[in-house]
């Protein structure tokens, strides 16, 4: 079963080159030396990794500019991406 927080910390070995047995839910973008950039493209590959599980009156998946900001660690991105209604599966 792959969980919520597999797929992001697979999305973050992919994008950072880090090993996966380093990202924690506790493990801050700080830590992993994302810059802004890097965190704009974690977003969309968030959005586009859950897009197909999430089914809200039509609309797409979507991590705000705002809410972005406030997610400064894996686990933060767990729990937003769990918050919308995505589970592990």
């Amino acid at each position: 079963m792959a969980t919520v927080f597999d797929r992001v910390r697979t999305i973050l070995v992919d994008l950072v080159g880090v090993n996966a047995a380093d990202i924690s839910p506790a493990t801050t973008f700080k830590e992993l030396d994302l810059d802004s950039l890097d965190m704009v493209e974690f977003v969309m590959r968030i959005e586009d990794e859950f897009a197909g599980e999430y089914e809200r009156g039509g609309k797409r998946f979507e991590i705000t500019d705002e809410e972005a900001k406030k997610i400064v660690a894996v686990g933060d991105a767990v729990d937003y991406i769990k918050t919308a209604g995505i589970e592990d599966r």
